[in-house]
């Protein structure tokens, strides 16, 4: 990390970390002493305490960086976005999809309700991992032998929600990278299928289940394609952080659950289907730099996130100057000492954060060398073992 980027990134992980235990702390105590009795009670807090933490990334989107997202959608959809569960399904282009969504959510109302499907290793990330435990987000071990029941368990939960949420599950399962998109147009061509440009294959056991158990009590899937303008420098967490912005183009398309077939392998061949039809609109994205079929929404940028920012950042600050009057800590070699190391501790967890959130070092998507279509096992169960 160069000394120009971290003297910005330290103070930024500094308030976030303090800040960020503070609110699991918090969580912590509600989920021992609340939640066992009054699950809806504890949901409706921890929507709240989630929202303090999430706000912060949000600003750093819309505020900080400056980064301008722009919807297209019918109206129909947009207005019906945070007014109802649904199930969210996206590609999964750059290295912070994760934070669009989290933005479109917050302009929805519903951000403290945003639940995903991740790999498992996220929620061990200090603050943003913890926090998404305790938010119910499903953590999968990308083994369908193992995660079949836990993901199963963890939809059956959402039943009793008491707001709108929405559950966003990538698909494809990674990020894209042309390394990642050469294998699947490998194993695309040995299978026979449509041989994908712009995304990945999509693994279609974890979205039938998902609809599967949802369906009876989640009205909506919102498709959602993301792009990233020619003109527009794709947008990382180290950009962030140092500011600089960038354009994404998300494209949103409600779809009414009830409308999928009944069977799970229609399911998956619906889901199969709707890759290609977004591959087709990323072409036609890629020739005229914007999604034409839409109109264009206004999202706005709203003041929240950089009040929740200003307040948590006199709270530290006021808390930090009491704390270092009383201690005395910057008046030994001892407290100096501490005090350093406590700041490597932040730049560390930092650098953590932002190679996670890389394309580049996410975990590659398995599949399975290239077998004529009539071997005896299907293509897609060899994949499914593989995850």
């Amino acid at each position: 990390m160069a000394i120009a980027a971290a003297a910005v990134i330290v103070p930024l992980g500094l308030l976030f970390f303090i800040s960020g235990l503070a609110v699991n702390l918090i969580q912590a105590v509600c989920f021992v002493l609340i939640r066992p009795l009054s699950k809806n009670t504890y949901r409706k807090i921890n929507r709240v305490l989630a929202e303090l933490l999430w706000l912060q990334l949000v600003w750093l989107v819309d505020w900080w960086a400056g980064v301008k997202i722009e919807v297209f959608a019918d109206h129909e959809s947009f207005n019906l976005m945070g007014k109802e569960h649904a199930l969210v399904i996206c590609n999964h282009r750059s290295d912070i999809d994760w934070l669009v969504g989290w933005v479109l959510a917050q302009r929805s109302g519903c951000l403290g309700s945003t639940l995903a499907v991740m790999k498992k290793s996220s929620k061990f990330l200090p603050v943003i991992g913890w926090s998404m435990w305790f938010s119910e987000y499903l953590f999968l071990e990308r083994s369908w032998a193992k995660d079949e029941n836990t993901l199963k368990a963890g939809l059956q939960r959402l039943k009793d929600f008491p707001r709108p949420f929405w559950l966003a599950l990538f698909v494809e399962g990674t990020r894209f990278t042309q390394a990642k998109l050469l294998a699947a147009q490998e194993y695309a061509t040995s299978q026979g299928l449509p041989v994908p440009r712009n995304v990945l294959i999509p693994r279609t056991k974890g979205f039938v289940s998902a609809v599967s158990h949802m369906r009876s009590f989640v009205p909506a899937i919102y498709d959602m394609t993301v792009a990233i303008p020619k003109s527009s420098p794709s947008p990382t967490m180290l950009r962030l952080f140092k500011g600089q912005s960038s354009v994404v183009h998300v494209h949103v398309k409600g779809r009414l659950m009830k409308e999928l077939p009944e069977t799970d392998e229609a399911v998956a061949q619906w889901c199969k289907d709707l890759f290609v039809e977004k591959d087709k609109l990323l072409d036609k994205h890629i020739a005229e730099d914007t999604f034409s079929d839409q109109p264009l929404q206004d999202t706005g940028r709203p003041i929240k996130s950089l009040l929740v920012v200003a307040s948590w950042a006199c709270l530290v600050a006021y808390g930090a100057y009491n704390f270092l009057q009383w201690s005395s800590l910057l008046s030994s070699w001892k407290g100096l000492a501490l005090s350093a190391v406590g700041l490597a501790i932040v730049t560390i967890l930092m650098q953590i954060m932002i190679l996670f959130s890389q394309s580049e070092r996410s975990t590659p998507a398995k599949v399975a060398p290239g077998k004529p279509k009539n071997n005896s096992e299907s293509s897609e169960a060899r994949r499914d073992k593989q995850q």
